[in-house]
C-alpha cells in the first residue's frame, strides 16, 4: 500500500504560481511514475504532469511552458511548480502514484486550486 498526501492548494489570482508537493509513504518500489492529475467541475480526471523515477517527464499540452514537475526520490515526493495560472487551471489536484510492474494505481485525496481573474 502507498499513501500519498498533497499540500499547497489555495487560491491565487491569475498569472500567479503555485507549489504542489504530495509526499508517498508505504511500498513504493525503486521503480515509478509519480505525477499530477486535475478535475474541474463538471469535467473528467486529466493528466497535467508525470516523471518517472529515473526523471523523465511528461506534460498536457495546455501546461507546457507553465508548469514544472519534479521529485526527490529520498524524500518519495513529487512536486508542482505553476507559474502563469490561468482561470482554466482551476480544478481538484490529484497526485498519483503508478507502479507498473505490479499494475498498481494510488492517488491522493486530493488539493484545492482556485484562480480568479
Amino acid at each position: 500500500q502507498v499513501q500519498l498526501v498533497e499540500s499547497g492548494g489555495g487560491s491565487v489570482q491569475a498569472g500567479g504560481s503555485l507549489r504542489l508537493s504530495c509526499a508517498a509513504s508505504g511500498s513504493m518500489f525503486s521503480s515509478n511514475v509519480m505525477g499530477w492529475f486535475r478535475q474541474a467541475p463538471g469535467k473528467q480526471r486529466e493528466l497535467v504532469a508525470d516523471i518517472t523515477s529515473g526523471g523523465s517527464t511528461n506534460y498536457a499540452d495546455s501546461v507546457k511552458g507553465r508548469c514544472t514537475i519534479s521529485r526527490d526520490n529520498a524524500k518519495n515526493t513529487v512536486y508542482l511548480h505553476m507559474n502563469n495560472l490561468k482561470p482554466e487551471d482551476t480544478a481538484v489536484y490529484y497526485c498519483n502514484v503508478y507502479i507498473a510492474y505490479y499494475g498498481l494505481n494510488y492517488w491522493g485525496k486530493g488539493t484545492l486550486v482556485t484562480v480568479s481573474s
